[in-house]
């Protein structure tokens, strides 16, 4: 059991925080599995890697369910759970090929609970399609569709490459930088013109309840926010640090973590900033 814990809890954390969005709930999900599995005769186990990614995926479209009934009620935007990326093997597969980036988390919560597994299995974690099909009860030919139908809600063709553009630590030191220089050309000239701030404060935490657009608006209430620093107790720390397997921003006064700040670039502009203030979302990078 030991064994098989060791060899592919990584493997279940990602598949579980992807087909979820929650880290919380990705660590409860592998720990089900491997309580339920003590009841299994591992011997007659001949494919134990599938047999988990089938438990744990049954077990995150069970929770597909109650969460879209909770995310209902939530007060203002959802947000995933952003995580901390550290030199961790834990995580190495989270990150891979970008596939985990904040951004396109955020884009699979436009699917449903099958089209994001069948996404996340086959983009993100390379399996087969004939293997998928085990896994989610459907035909091979019907994951294939599915697979299709997910990246059309994504936005994503399918002679595309998946793929998205994190910010880098320069480009976050630039973003820094124009807020620091407090004018709102300067701001909005690394904006793109579509650009949408979705903050999330859960009802836990001021936040903006609708997201903000165009790049003036988003100008002015990210100045706004650098003008309020000096007013909270302690003063404002910001820091640069890997989450999601990006450069984000991590803002404390003294010791509690008010925001931590993700960032979509495309075309080299800002066309996404993610701000997550809902203090459960925010207990893993307490650690």
């Amino acid at each position: 059991m030991q064994e098989l814990y060791e060899q592919y809890k990584g493997l279940l954390f990602t598949l579980a925080y992807q087909l979820t969005g929650s880290a919380s709930d990705a660590e409860d999900v592998v720990q089900d599995v491997f309580l339920k599995i003590n009841d299994v005769d591992l011997a007659r186990l001949v494919e134990p890697k599938a047999y988990l990614c089938k438990m744990v995926t049954n077990r995150c479209r069970d929770l597909f369910k109650s969460a879209r009934k909770r995310r209902e009620l939530y007060f203002g935007q959802w947000l995933p759970e952003p995580i901390l990326t550290p030199n961790d093997e834990t995580f190495e597969a989270v990150v891979r090929d970008e596939l985990l980036s904040y951004a396109m988390l955020v884009l699979l919560e436009r699917l449903s609970h099958t089209e994001r597994a069948v996404f996340v299995l086959r983009e993100a974690l390379g399996f087969e399609y004939s293997d998928i099909a085990e896994l989610v009860d459907k035909s091979e030919a019907n994951c294939r569709k599915l697979f299709s139908r997910a990246r059309g809600k994504m936005g994503i063709t399918l002679d595309e490459q998946v793929h998205s553009e994190a910010a880098s630590e320069e480009w976050v030191r630039r973003f820094l930088k124009a807020l620091e220089l407090g004018n709102v050309d300067t701001v909005v000239s690394i904006l793109a013109e579509d650009v949408v701030l979705v903050s999330d404060g859960g009802g836990k935490a001021f936040a903006a309840v609708h997201p903000i657009e165009s790049r003036d608006l988003v100008a002015r209430f990210l100045l706004g926010l650098i003008r309020k620093a000096p007013h909270y107790e302690g003063g404002m720390h910001v820091e640069m640090t890997d989450i999601n397997g990006q450069t984000g921003l991590i803002v404390r006064s003294g010791e509690h973590i008010e925001v931590v700040v993700l960032i979509h670039v495309e075309k080299n502009a800002i066309c996404n900033l993610y701000f997550v203030r809902n203090p459960d979302k925010l207990r893993l990078l307490l650690k």
